[in-house]
């Protein structure tokens, strides 16, 4: 697809924000374990937080190939921020189609703005990959539903707010009564639980929260049982699809950062770029980078076409997520000890890699997944 000169100026504004707010900082979040308020207050500024949004209602309306070229871009400086922020995106695009207009107008311009974040919440402790198994229950009471059960592996729940949370209407019936409801975190009944505490890439956020008795009113029921189910699976499509472009991004900057080192180290009297074997290094991972990210441009594509995209994006993050766990690594060693300096991206990235790898479906999922839809092909 053809980005618009407007979108091709906001990918050049967002690699600046990428290269002089996000990159510098990425490290002290990290050790600080937390989210980057700081990232997503300039984030917010550019208008990412408002990519989908309609226009009349105050966002940009941009097609999700300059989605996917973004979340590239600013992958490459971070995986944990760019999620924490797309996260925020989805639910201000949601709230923004699916919400009744006196719901959507109490949310967005705090969304828009960065003063709130946003996130989805469908894993549980105990149903994680299995969407139809949440055990969270919808309990019909006057004028709307009462919420209770645990979400937990949630981005952005160690912090936000705005919740679109999935419960089951009817124990045992799997996805047939999934139901969508809008949850306001400052209510009665959310209960937070503590930030997760994980090997690394805090800056997503992770954690969990506990509805005891929460109630939401029908007004902000945003799908009812029997669409709820659908419509969840058809946003992972979209997921999958920046997730892999995501991974292209950290690979890329791993790329920049090791080629730039190798022509400024020497070894053995010449520098590092001129031995045949560390060239080929690079060369193999720049080759299977440029062809994951026609896969993320295959996958997008058909998501802007409004084309059922489920194999394309299963097949693009398979592949980007595989591919940076195994370039990663080698463009590591390819640094040698200064890879492990705390400035430049490699171990953060690492652990990027291989939280994207079970984010939105794990690598065995999405295999299943493309085996099921090549059976009915």
């Amino acid at each position: 697809m053809t980005l618009t000169a407007d979108e091709l100026a906001l990918i050049d504004r967002t690699a600046a924000l990428a290269r002089e707010v996000v990159a510098p900082q990425a490290a002290r979040w990290e050790r600080e374990r937390r989210i980057g308020h700081e990232g997503l207050a300039a984030a917010a500024a550019l208008g990412l937080t408002r990519l989908q949004v309609p226009r009349d209602q105050g966002g940009l309306d941009l097609s999700f190939s300059c989605k996917a070229q973004i979340a590239e871009v600013l992958g490459g400086a971070d995986f944990g921020f760019t999620m924490s922020l797309i996260n925020t995106q989805n639910i201000a695009a949601k709230l923004a189609r699916d919400a009744r207009p006196e719901v959507a107008v109490r949310y967005l311009p705090d969304l828009i703005a960065g003063r709130r974040l946003g996130c989805t919440a469908l894993t549980e402790p105990g149903a994680g990959s299995d969407f139809a198994g949440i055990t969270t229950t919808a309990t019909r009471c006057p004028g709307g539903w009462r919420l209770n059960g645990a979400k937990a592996w949630i981005t952005n729940a160690a912090q936000a707010d705005v919740v679109v949370l999935y419960a089951q209407t009817e124990p045992g019936s799997k996805g047939r009564g999934i139901a969508g409801f809008l949850v306001d975190g400052r209510r009665e009944g959310f209960i937070r639980e503590p930030a997760f505490a994980l090997g690394g890439q805090h800056s997503i956020g992770t954690g969990g929260f506990r509805l005891q008795d929460y109630r939401v009113s029908d007004e902000e029921v945003l799908h009812p049982p029997g669409q709820a189910f659908k419509t969840a699976l058809g946003s992972i499509n979209g997921a999958r699809t920046y997730i892999a472009a995501m991974s292209c991004g950290m690979v890329a900057e791993a790329l920049r950062v090791a080629a730039d080192f190798g022509e400024r180290r020497s070894s053995f009297g010449r520098p590092l770029a001129e031995h045949q074997g560390w060239r080929w290094r690079l060369a193999e991972a720049a080759s299977e980078l440029a062809a994951c990210r026609l896969m993320v441009a295959h996958a997008a594509a058909q998501i802007d076409a409004g084309v059922d995209a489920q194999l394309a994006a299963a097949q693009a993050k398979l592949l980007a997520t595989r591919m940076a766990e195994r370039q990663l690594p080698a463009l590591a060693q390819a640094m040698g000890a200064e890879g492990l300096r705390e400035e430049h991206p490699f171990s953060r990235h690492l652990i990027g890699a291989r939280v994207a790898s079970f984010v939105d479906g794990s690598s065995e999922m999405l295999l299943e997944r493309i085996a099921a839809v090549m059976r009915t092909a």
